[in-house]
């Protein structure tokens, strides 16, 4: 274990085909952890390090989150590769939950895309301070100054280049750091030598890169007095005063820097890795929190002492050959082969057998990790999002954020006596990948399996075939729509069935409204007119007529139906007579209500 200032734990995540495998192969070369670079795609059938499932081979495409780890220089960071496709963005939600940074990579002709705002919007969520790298500079059309303002004007963050590219297109050569003012080319059949080259530094070359560190300056005057102080007496700033000041402002997420380079032609990486080090925060830079189950959930502040007892996050699962694997991350003290530990969720108690830190598919045996480090543990029964801690502790740390399905479809065995295969991979599917839902349909009885979109539901039913033996017919997609109303509409229901024997009463009125939450449940019933221990059988009335469906039949959300009146018979009211008047109360009232169908937004 070393020291945690020296730790970085950092996420490669970008829209989709903006080179984030590549990026991360690269790293791990340049790193020393491999001895060859492989492509994406490659004719002789090799594959990228962090792509190691069959299907991403031969789609050419990141599905799983990959966990690797390297050394630069005294440094030593932890990576996680993640997909671009938002089918699979829970892969990138659970990855920023537990970073304590991240590299957001943005194409260098395309810059900012549909799926890089997603990912924006998941480093905001956990707070994740981040550097960009403009990928691609070598392509046509690429600008890194262009995208540099698609940061600013699309995703609002304060983004300033630290780097210039030397040449654009088939031109591109190096970068020129801005804060030294030192050219950098990268020699040799894989880029590994980084060559200064201070003869470049002249004419219209020399005055681009200088306008855009004097934009550098500014950025960083504007939120830091010192640097303002220097700027206005005209100063020459250097780069030990710098360096300090643009940590903390990343660190708070009031600065992006934005570095440039082509991983695919070996050009800007080792400058990248730098800035990694220099920029983003260590464990101890992060203040993380976890919830006190022994006292009310009030939040507790996680120290980095690695002699306090252990808390850590279940954040993915995976079903290997030796049984599940469990993806931790360490937030708070120390834990050995050995230990016992506690699973605050089901109260379980589980011995570390097998401690491991990834390197893709490969597993490394370690002894001990500390608070920052991210591993992962052999035979322990759990869910992700699991927390764990020591004996004298009852934490919980937050769940994360799991988005609702937004496409279903039906699938079934072509044999019967596939039943129980294909049980057992619906379950560990489900289990691994929080946004792949399993439901049975109740008027056909038909299993419908539900996900992010179709590419996510295809590669799982190619798993069924290929991992369980199991041959499957497959239903139409079918979108998850739901219907809403427009506008505010009252309603006014008496139910009443007379019979020979007893009958049945319920009468209800008030009114239903739009709103952005999905349903919420009003009572304003006053003076008795509806006995009180009605009135839930009311709002489960209400809620069964939502689920049921709509006009057309698809679930009715962002409803508020307020109950203010009604009345009750002394012998022929019951639960079922109020639950039956709200039901029909609320179908009465939708079909006036200006119902409309809403389609899933990503």
């Amino acid at each position: 274990m070393l020291d945690t200032k020296k730790l970085r734990n950092i996420g490669i995540s970008a829209h989709i085909d903006s080179g984030k495998t590549t990026l991360t192969e690269r790293i791990l070369f340049y790193t020393g952890k491999i001895h060859a670079m492989n492509e994406i795609r490659s004719k002789d059938g090799s594959a990228p390090k962090t792509d190691s499932m069959d299907q991403e081979k031969e789609r050419g495409i990141t599905i799983q989150s990959a966990a690797t780890y390297c050394d630069w220089g005294n440094n030593a960071i932890n990576i996680i590769d993640t997909p671009g496709h938002i089918d699979f963005t829970i892969e990138v939600e659970r990855a920023l939950r537990v970073l304590d940074g991240a590299i957001l990579v943005l194409c260098g002709v395309a810059g900012v895309q549909a799926q890089s705002i997603t990912v924006d919007r998941q480093m905001r969520r956990y707070n994740v301070p981040c550097i960009a790298f403009v990928n691609k500079c070598d392509r046509t059309g690429a600008d890194p100054l262009r995208v540099c303002e698609m940061l600013r004007d699309k995703l609002g963050h304060n983004s300033v280049m630290i780097q210039y590219p030397i040449g654009t297109e088939d031109k591109f050569q190096g970068i020129i750091d801005l804060i030294t003012m030192t050219p950098f080319l990268f020699k040799g059949p894989g880029g590994e030598e980084v060559v200064e080259a201070p003869d470049l530094l002249k004419g219209p070359l020399l005055q681009k890169a200088l306008i855009q560190r004097e934009k550098l300056i500014e950025a960083l005057a504007d939120l830091n007095d010192d640097i303002a102080e220097a700027f206005l007496e005209e100063r020459k700033i250097s780069p030990e005063e710098i360096y300090p000041i643009l940590r903390d402002l990343t660190i708070e997420r009031k600065i992006t820097p934005v570095c440039c380079g082509s991983a695919y032609k070996n050009k800007g990486v080792q400058p990248l890795l730098d800035n990694v080090v220099r920029y983003l925060p260590s464990p101890e830079d992060r203040d993380y929190t976890a919830l006190d189950q022994d006292n009310d959930e009030n939040e507790v502040k996680l120290s980095h002492n690695p002699d306090d007892d252990p808390v850590l996050l279940a954040f993915k699962l995976e079903e290997g050959k030796y049984g599940q694997l469990t993806y931790c991350r360490i937030y708070q003290g120390t834990i050995s082969k050995g230990n016992v530990i506690y699973n605050r969720r089901s109260s379980k108690k589980h011995k570390i057998g097998r401690l491991v830190r990834m390197h893709a598919d490969e597993m490394h045996e370690i002894d001990a990790a500390g608070a920052g480090d991210i591993i992962a543990l052999f035979g322990i029964d759990c869910a992700s999002g699991d927390t764990f801690t020591g004996e004298n502790i009852n934490y919980t740390m937050t769940s994360m954020h799991v988005p609702d399905a937004v496409i279903t479809l039906a699938i079934e065995p072509q044999k019967n006596e596939h039943l129980d295969k294909l049980s057992k991979a619906l379950n560990r599917f489900g289990k691994e990948d929080p946004t792949f839902r399993v439901s049975v349909d109740k008027d056909s009885g038909q299993t419908i399996i539900g996900g992010m979109g179709e590419l996510q539901l295809e590669v799982y039913i190619e798993r069924i075939r290929r991992e369980y033996k199991v041959d499957v017919h497959v239903g139409q997609p079918q979108v998850a729509y739901r219907e809403t109303i427009t506008k505010k509409i009252e309603f006014n229901h008496l139910h009443k069935q007379q019979t020979g024997g007893k009958g049945q009463w319920g009468h209800v009125a008030g009114y239903m409204e739009p709103i952005d939450e999905h349903y919420e449940f009003v009572d304003k019933v006053f003076g008795g007119s509806i006995p009180r221990e009605y009135i839930p059988a009311c709002n489960k009335g209400f809620k069964e007529v939502m689920n049921e469906g709509g006009i057309r039949g698809y679930p009715v959300t962002g409803i508020r139906v307020v109950l203010n009146d009604g009345s009750s018979h002394s012998v022929d009211s019951s639960d079922m007579a109020f639950k039956i008047a709200a039901n029909k109360a609320f179908r009465e009232a939708f079909s006036k209500a200006g119902p409309i169908v809403l389609e899933p937004v990503m």
